[in-house]
């Protein structure tokens, strides 16, 4: 095997084995120690971070923050990477912001003059619209290392009524709208709670034994159920219309299904709780939308629409008193 060729596999396999040996190494490449002495020296003088610790459990290791190998893309693929992380920009918060831009400036450095020519005008003509919020979320990347590695959180949390502390254990987070959430067990409540990110002022390790709740995730999350919470049934014709509104802005605790004429109906269950919500969101998708159960989510979408009719008949009313 010649030296280049050695390199570049000695590259990948120190990132991704987390502890090896001279010895180790040299047995796996049919060359001495002294060789792969000097093959480790050469990768550390390329950037590769490692580290030596001496004694009888000793060896070497990659310093957590790995440097992958060299990945050859094609144009089109450097572009199509460029643009996902450029989509990103619009967002007053990111997990990543740091190391995404510095993604995106070393993917736009190395690039070709003419690719970076090509990329320029197509800035200008593709977008990703996203709402600018100018609330932030600092505490992304905290959130999912916790979701990630089954930790407990201590939270300050800011809801519409108070400012409370809570105890609560990650899920993972996704965006919506500009906004980011966290899905995560609470334990306060003892149930699945959605928590918008912006509205985290502190995050702290907290002591409390996590819950073993790796098996969750964000499109399995209703799997948790409590039997002191009360779930209801929801179902929901759309029309071509309101499939097309929904799939802009789908809730993932109901699922979509769509007919071959375009057509398509949500179905799921929904927290009691929820009900309120759920029956504000359905009336802003005004005929598009024609909901059929539960029975308790038409009387609450009822009873707002009356509440909205007797507020504008009564502003109406006075408009016209003032009229001479």
């Amino acid at each position: 095997m010649s030296k280049s060729k050695r390199l570049m596999e000695l590259m990948m396999t120190v990132n991704r084995k987390r502890k090896f040996t001279v010895k180790e190494l040299a047995q796996e490449y049919g060359v001495s120690s002294r060789t792969i002495l000097r093959d480790l020296q050469e990768l550390s003088e390329l950037g590769v971070p490692l580290y030596s610790e001496v004694g009888p459990h000793g060896g070497y290791q990659v310093l957590r923050e790995r440097t992958l190998p060299p990945i050859a893309f094609t144009e089109e693929e450097a572009v199509s990477i460029f643009f996902a992380i450029h989509a990103l920009r619009h967002y007053s918060s990111l997990p990543f912001e740091t190391e995404s831009s510095a993604a995106l400036s070393k993917f736009y450095y190395y690039m070709s003059g003419d690719t970076r020519d090509r990329i320029d005008q197509m800035k200008n003509r593709v977008d990703f619209v996203t709402p600018e919020r100018q609330v932030t979320a600092p505490h992304l990347s905290i959130l999912l290392d916790a979701a990630i590695q089954q930790k407990v959180l201590t939270i300050d949390y800011e809801s519409k009524d108070n400012q409370t502390s809570r105890e609560i254990q990650p899920i993972g987070i996704y965006t919506r709208n500009g906004l980011w959430y966290c899905p995560a067990y609470s334990f306060r409540n003892h149930e699945i709670r959605v928590f918008r990110c912006d509205r985290i002022h502190s995050v702290d390790l907290s002591e409390k034994e996590p819950m073993d709740i790796r098996h969750i995730h964000l499109e399995n999350r209703e799997l948790i159920r409590q039997v002191d919470q009360e779930y209801v049934h929801l179902f929901a014709e759309l029309t071509k219309d309101g499939v097309l509104t929904y799939e802009a802005e789908p809730w993932p605790v109901l699922k979509l299904q769509i007919r071959e004429d375009g057509t398509g109906w949500l179905e799921g269950n929904i927290l009691k709780s929820d009900i309120p919500f759920f029956a504000n969101f359905f009336i802003g998708l005004g005929l598009k939308v024609t909901v059929e159960n539960p029975p308790e989510l038409l009387s609450c979408i009822q009873k707002i629409l009356s509440e909205l009719m007797s507020k504008y008949d009564q502003q109406t009313m006075i408009r016209r008193k003032d009229i001479p």
